[in-house]
């Protein structure tokens, strides 16, 4: 059966919960994340209500950094996710990365994903162009289907960039390597989840 891994990406105290830090769309990055997670639980829940193997899992993907690099140090405020895996659902994990790309910073994630039977990686989080498009990046190369949900990831303004305008980049970018690009709300986990 193929499955999909949902990657919720650095959605961290810092960058999407702190009013002197966070991103400019932060609201709509926690608004959209508060969504995907719910629509994807459900999926979860239903297919585990009814025995079966649900065909999702998610990921939690977590930065972590030494405080001389930035403020996203192991065990602090700021590193903290914003939405928390539930460690009681063995379909829901978390992965530590020290590196822009999950895949890179965890050699061994992408064989444990395709052991799983994952097939497809469906994406969200912040920061646009730093490690959501480097983990997409580390998934194609990995040989995965890659999912980038438009409206669900954004980054800071970089000198006169809006950060919409680098969510736009980073979406042509990913488009032309390989990827599929949808709107977050008209993503929706697989009918044989639900």
């Amino acid at each position: 059966m193929a499955r999909t891994a949902l990657f919720v990406i650095d959605i961290q105290v810092e960058l999407a919960q702190n009013a002197t830090t966070e991103i400019p769309h932060a609201e709509r990055i926690r608004e959209a994340g508060t969504s995907i997670l719910q629509r994807a639980r459900q999926a979860i829940d239903s297919a585990d209500k009814h025995g079966r193997t649900p065909d999702l899992e998610i990921v939690f993907v977590q930065h972590e950094e030494v405080a001389e690099k930035g403020p996203l140090v192991k065990g602090s405020k700021p590193w903290e996710l914003v939405f928390k895996p539930q460690y009681n659902d063995r379909w829901e994990t978390l992965v530590s990365k020290n590196v822009r790309d999950a895949f890179e910073s965890n050699p061994q994630l992408a064989d444990q994903l395709k052991k799983e039977g994952v097939e497809t990686i469906v994406a969200f989080g912040i920061q646009s162009e730093c490690c959501v498009l480097s983990t997409c990046r580390g998934a194609l190369a990995a040989g995965f289907n890659v999912v980038l949900l438009r409206g669900a990831h954004s980054t800071y303004d970089i000198g006169d960039k809006p950060a919409g305008a680098i969510e736009g980049d980073v979406e042509s970018q990913l488009e032309k390597a390989g990827a599929e690009i949808i709107p977050w709300d008209l993503w929706k986990p697989s009918a044989s989840c639900m």
